[in-house]
């Protein structure tokens, strides 16, 4: 899409600068974190089908996406919202905290256009925009400005047909940018801006002005590897969050969001955390596989007892294809078929007492699905990730197990293929998404290349 003529008198034409400002030490910063609001539905079971087929959706795209390296995801998965502001003066703006793509993007001036995006709670009608003309510090990125190949990729450069190849000045606008995700899509150009916090600022901070989404009435803030990710900007070493409960309805709850500058800045919440590496997938020719964090899986435990997951589902093989990682922009983990049949079927194994509910799982997309009415007391398999470096997460029941209705079912809450379009091979095989983070201290510790994680009530 090519960018909109609307916008060039608002806003000076500038080459810009490659200037980063790591966060001094010590100075942590801290975020209101969010459940976004869920689309109403008339039944239980509705609510979590549309759930179900929107981790899929998502899942499929992580595992296969196309156009950019740089994938995103919908409000409408489930996710977390976090409240940024751009601009001088500042103009705050919600937008979902995304784990798994970079590139950080606003609703951008009044034409803002989304195509298909009325959802309840999530129409176009209550959406926040950001007005380039009433910001001193904004600017269209240059061609010639290198943060352009952050998004757009190395060869972009080729294009500023109208510059001087042997001069860094040039008027040409970075090319406009089209990023496609599973259920819908988003473009624009990119900005310089200021990200402002109440005790700091971050200068030439580089965003995403979106004038045309389909199916994305909000914007994201990305918090992936990439180099234009929230974290890479800000030269982050560490950011932490405790995702409170999803509640799927619209009250008021939020949890704290914390970006650290420097080792000592998250100390105090640093303590008793169990630590897994995180890594690079570089063997894949996807690029976009780069900016997932992966960790080590060594195995599955249900019930204490080890489940028969194929090693090539736990860590990438020689393709760069299978794996895991950790995706805050999923609703609930996906799990490759195979590796799904045989979780699925230990837990039915350890729960054979209880009767299934077969029209629950029709309905709802999610099993095994069992009926405990008349149950006077019950029991559930814990449920163990054992990751290299030998932590464990031991997920607590409501983070695998979820009600249905008036309490009088259970559902697993994981997801595979088959609910949304036909089975991919490629790309992960396990996505741990959001729902099985909920009530755990999650720490990205950037500078040692690790996840530390330990159970705790996220208030």
């Amino acid at each position: 899409m090519a960018s909109s003529p609307s916008l060039l008198p608002l806003i000076s034409l500038l080459t810009l600068t490659l200037s980063l400002s790591p966060l001094p030490a010590a100075a942590a910063i801290t975020l209101a974190l969010s459940p976004v609001p869920k689309p109403q539905f008339t039944n239980p079971w509705q609510k979590l089908n549309h759930l179900a087929a929107s981790s899929l959706t998502r899942a499929r795209h992580l595992k296969n996406p196309s156009l950019t390296k740089t994938p995103l995801s919908p409000h409408s998965y489930g996710g977390y919202s976090v409240s940024l502001s751009f601009g001088t003066p500042p103009q705050t703006l919600p937008l979902l905290m995304d784990t798994g793509s970079s590139l950080v993007w606003v609703p951008c001036t009044h034409r803002y256009f989304c195509s298909r995006c009325d959802f309840p709670n999530l129409s176009p009608a209550n959406t926040s925009f950001f007005i380039p003309k009433l910001s001193s510090s904004a600017k269209i990125l240059g061609c010639k400005n290198p943060k352009c190949v952050w998004v757009l990729g190395s060869d972009i450069q080729s294009h500023c047909t109208d510059c001087d190849p042997k001069s860094e000045n040039c008027t040409q606008i970075c090319p406009a940018y089209g990023i496609q995700y599973g259920s819908g899509s988003t473009s624009g150009i990119l900005l310089s801006e200021t990200l402002d916090f109440p005790d700091k600022t971050v200068e030439d901070f580089v965003i995403g002005c979106s004038i045309f989404s389909i199916r994305q009435p909000s914007g994201i803030a990305g918090f992936g590897r990439g180099s234009e990710s929230l974290p890479g900007q800000m030269g982050l070493k560490k950011f932490s969050y405790c995702l409170v409960s999803h509640r799927f309805d619209d009250t008021a709850a939020s949890s704290d969001l914390v970006l650290a500058g420097g080792s000592d800045s998250v100390e105090r919440k640093t303590q008793n955390l169990s630590y897994t590496p995180f890594f690079t997938n570089k063997l894949s020719s996807n690029s976009a596989f780069q900016e997932y964090y992966y960790l080590h899986l060594r195995k599955i435990t249900v019930g204490g007892r080890r489940v028969k997951v194929p090693y090539r589902f736990l860590v990438p093989g020689s393709d760069g294809h299978g794996g895991t990682i950790l995706d805050s922009g999923s609703t609930f983990t996906f799990l490759a078929r195979e590796a799904f049949e045989v979780v699925a079927q230990e837990f039915e194994n350890q729960m054979a007492h209880y009767i299934r509910a077969s029209d629950v799982e029709n309905q709802s997309g999610l099993r095994p699905c069992f009926n405990i009415s008349g149950e006077k007391s019950f029991l559930f398999p814990e449920f163990v990730f054992h990751f290299k470096g030998g932590a464990k997460m031991s997920l607590p029941v409501a983070d695998y197990f979820s009600f249905v209705g008036d309490s009088s079912t259970v559902c697993m809450t994981l997801v595979t293929d088959g609910v949304v379009g036909p089975e991919i091979a490629a790309g992960p095989s396990i996505i741990l998404g959001n729902f099985q983070q909920q009530n755990f201290y999650l720490e990205y510790d950037l500078e040692n290349e690790r996840l530390g994680f330990r159970k705790q009530i996220c208030k």
